[in-house]
């Protein structure tokens, strides 16, 4: 401890006078520790001392163990090289010994099996001139077996002779057999009973024989077979597409007669296959010439029944050859196709949908087949060979025929549901859908289904372009059948010019165009997906149904624009009674006008129908059309009255309102429960500015231009001048109301209410509109962070107050307005103060 601690510590023991009296027993207590310490320091140096003379000791106990064992090991290797120098001179004779009788032995062996192999040929050309060939294939077998034997000795004369002499021996068996096997299939074979023995005999000899020469025989035997096979069928007369089935008959019974003179080959050699093999490329190369040669199109009828029995036949053929696993293989394939529902031609169909990859595969195999080496042709049937598409895919490129047939049979289709459609669903019908467009995805299925039944590759996707063509030109026709404006001199001398007149029964078929063409949308795309499914790969990014589901959005859209202009058209009427109504001679606020009443009724006849048959979605498109439509319009009729008085005003205000409540209503009317927000923000503000015009018309003519510039901040100067008209004054009095409205406008910076409302040009529904509003004016200049929401909110208060006086004008007509602005004379601030000063 240093100086300092040990003050602490002796201050903390001793804190106080009266605790010295313990210092005395605190040094004794300390003495007796340094003692013990010191005695514990003591025995540790002894222990020390006498463990550090042990450890000597033990080290060179140790070092003299180690120097022993050295010793003992240099002696022990010294005694095992004395060992094997010992060893070493004993066995140097024996080794010179056994290395002699290991070459007496070598050479005893190889003179015996020179003797045999010598003895071996000569029986083997004994045999070979008698034409054993049962004993012949055993000993060449034998002959073979020693000649491996002599492989390092080929270069002494005697090997090389006798190498030579069975050389020439393997020749003449070989032209021995080849020159029996001629005489098969002339007929010998009846004749000569015991010739098909020597020909299985025969067979064992060129087993025995190195493979090229039964690949050669083999080569000959189908090449022999085949030879009337080309006579027959390049003729005139079998050399036609016609005749197809006939070449497969052929082969057929020729595999069926000769099937138990054949049992001659061994099954390993796999004859019938090969033969089948090089009857399918000379088939295809004769079909192929047939086609190329024809100097008109091919009959359709003729071109599809031969491609369907090549392809019977390539079915026959994988099975035969497959190994037993083509009846898996076809109930795998038969699930990729829905039934039809035709039972007489179900059974057909799924037969010929098993061949659902024979195109893929044979114009990925088929030509290069024909150019690969013989070893590929001697295969396990099965496993290097495929027949499904080896003829028929040659019929690709010449399906054109074809698919002009079936584009010619779906229009002949397609033009007569169109004569036949009646434009009205069927009685108990829940799709409200016409029946055509399923008949017209029925007969497309239809032809998909033969189509993928004989090819999946070009033609296919030629067919699907077809289905596009018939499904755009039943879109035009549901396109035409839409009811039409007037047109002609007729039309633009009644002023009918362009409107489109519908009944009840009008607006029925267009929305059953519009379920039909929503359907047509939808199915179209699911044909796509099958298509793209069935096809081969390389055309599945290819299948696009986007422009035919185009066309159909255009039929929607159109549709439903001409429901809105048809009952625009129904509202003419109804516009025009409204300018007709004596509003400057009115004397009391009354009822709801007659007018009102009438487009209550249009309303009221022809939405609930158009709710229960549109969907939602294109329900709500309607609607915001509809309100896109009727608002601006019923707006713009109020400047084609002549003279609006107080009372005319107060009661056109009211009917503004209930037509404003119709409009908000429809939904409810057409049982549509999910129509969006927006639709109701949108009615509001469109007619919100009919009831702002009005309360312009209503206002003093000292204050008219600027409650026109408060309620109707985006008014231009001729529509002021309009409201002037309509308020009844003259010429001369609306001069200086005119100059006073164009000074003012031109200092004055407008408010302007720029609302994000969008309608749609085309279905689904728009979202909920936002209303954006900016207000600036001369005299009030909001800062950009704290003045705005001032401004606004003062905006706002006056444009309720406009609100209160538009509820109350039926009732205590324009007095309450005057009220509201005499209060704002008042008012010292505010935005429309200036309104009050000269």
């Amino acid at each position: 401890m240093d100086k300092s601690s040990a003050l602490e510590y002796i201050n903390q023991m001793f804190p106080t006078e009266a605790s010295l009296s313990g210092v005395e027993p605190l040094m004794q207590k300390i003495q007796s520790e340094i003692r013990r310490v010191d005695a514990s320091i003591l025995a540790a140096v002894r222990q020390q001392s006498n463990s550090g003379t042990k450890a000597k000791e033990d080290l060179a106990a140790a070092t003299h163990a180690v120097q022993e064992l050295m010793h003992k090991i240099r002696e022990i290797k010294t005694k095992a090289e004395q060992s094997e120098t010992m060893v070493q001179e004993i066995c140097r004779d024996i080794k010179k010994l056994d290395c002699a009788k290991k070459h007496i032995t070598t050479t005893i062996t190889a003179l015996h099996r020179l003797t045999m192999l010598v003895s071996a040929v000569e029986q083997l050309q004994v045999m070979a001139s008698k034409r054993q060939y049962k004993e012949a294939a055993a000993q060449l077998e034998a002959v073979n077996q020693l000649c491996s034997h002599f492989e390092a000795y080929r270069d002494i004369p005697k090997i090389s002779e006798l190498r030579e002499k069975f050389k020439n021996i393997k020749k003449i068996l070989k032209s021995h057999v080849f020159s029996d096997f001629s005489s098969l299939g002339t007929g010998k074979e009846t004749e000569e009973t015991n010739l098909l023995q020597q020909l299985t005999d025969a067979c064992l000899v060129v087993d025995a024989l190195e493979p090229s020469v039964r690949e050669e025989l083999v080569r000959n035997f189908c090449n022999k077979e085949l030879t009337s096979y080309r006579q027959i069928f390049e003729g005139a007369e079998l050399a036609k597409l016609d005749k197809t089935e006939r070449r497969y008959s052929w082969i057929k019974r020729r595999l069926r007669t000769n099937e138990e003179i054949w049992k001659i080959f061994s099954p390993a050699w796999h004859v019938d296959y090969l033969l089948c093999i090089q009857f399918c490329k000379l088939t295809r190369t004769q079909i192929v010439d047939i086609l190329n040669n024809l100097k008109e199109k091919p009959d359709v009828a003729t071109l599809l029944l031969a491609l369907q029995r090549t392809l019977e036949f390539e079915e026959e053929l994988a099975e035969k050859f497959s190994g037993g696993t083509a009846s898996t293989r076809n109930k795998e394939l038969g699930n990729d196709v829905d039934e039809s529902g035709e039972g007489e031609s179900n059974k057909q169909i799924v037969s010929d949908i098993r061949k659902k990859y024979e195109k893929k595969l044979a114009m990925q195999h088929g030509e290069a087949e024909t150019e690969k080496g013989k070893q590929k042709d001697l295969s396990v049937p099965g496993a290097g060979f495929n027949f499904r598409g080896i003829i028929s895919s040659c019929f690709e490129t010449h399906l054109a025929v074809y698919v002009e047939l079936e584009e010619k049979t779906l229009m002949e289709h397609l033009e007569k549901l169109g004569q036949e459609e009646t434009w009205e669903t069927e009685e108990g019908s829940q799709t409200n859908i016409l029946s055509s467009s399923m008949q017209v995805f029925l007969i497309i299925r239809r032809s998909l289904k033969r189509c993928s039944a004989l090819t999946k590759n070009q033609t296919l996707f030629n067919l699907f372009e077809v289905f596009q063509r018939i499904l755009k030109a039943y879109a035009t026709k549901l396109y035409a059948r839409l009811p039409k404006g007037g047109t002609g001199l007729v039309a633009a001398a009644t002023g009918t010019d362009g409107q489109i007149k519908t009944s009840d029964r009008d607006e029925r078929m267009i929305c059953y165009i519009v379920n039909t063409a929503e359907y047509c949308h939808k199915t179209s795309g699911e044909l796509a997906e099958n298509v793209s499914k069935i096809i081969d790969p390389s055309f599945a990014d290819k299948v696009d149904m986007s422009e035919v589901q185009d066309e159909f959005s255009a039929v929607i859209t159109k549709a439903l624009v001409t429901l809105v202009h048809g009952l625009e058209t129904k509202f003419d009427a109804e516009m025009i009674a409204m300018t007709r109504v004596p509003w400057a001679s009115l004397e009391s606020v009354g009822d709801q006008s007659e007018y009102v009443n009438g487009i209550n009724s249009i309303l009221s006849s022809s939405i609930p129908m158009l709710g229960g048959l549109l969907s939602p979605t294109y329900f709500q498109f309607f609607l915001d059309k509809l309100a896109a439509s009727l608002g601006p319009r019923f707006y713009l009729n109020i400047f084609k009255c002549k003279h609006i008085s107080e009372t005319g005003a107060q009661q056109m205000l009211l009917d503004t309102q209930a037509v404003k409540t119709m409009l908000l209503e429809i939904p409810s009317l057409g049982k549509q429960t999910t129509v969006a927000t927006s639709y109701s923000k949108f009615v509001s503000r469109e007619m919100s500015k009919a009831e702002a015009l009005l309360k312009v018309i209503l206002s003093p003519i000292d204050s008219v231009a600027n409650t026109y510039r408060a309620l109707l901040p985006e008014g231009t100067p001729a529509e002021f001048q309009r409201i002037l008209d309509l308020k009844g004054l003259k010429k001369a009095d609306q001069q200086a109301i005119l100059d006073d409205f164009n000074k003012q406008n031109s200092s004055i910076r407008h408010p302007s209410v720029a609302p994000s409302v969008a309608i749609p040009s085309a279905p689904p529904a728009p979202a909920a509109p936002t209303l954006t509003v900016t207000s600036t004016t001369s005299t009030f200049t909001p800062s950009p962070n704290t003045s705005a929401s001032v401004a606004i909110a003062s905006r706002e208060d006056v444009l309720t107050r406009a609100a209160a006086l538009g509820r109350g004008a039926a009732t205590t007509g324009f007095k309450r307005f005057l009220a509201l602005t005499e209060a704002a004379k008042d008012r010292k601030d505010g935005p429309f103060r200036k309104l009050f000063n000269p």
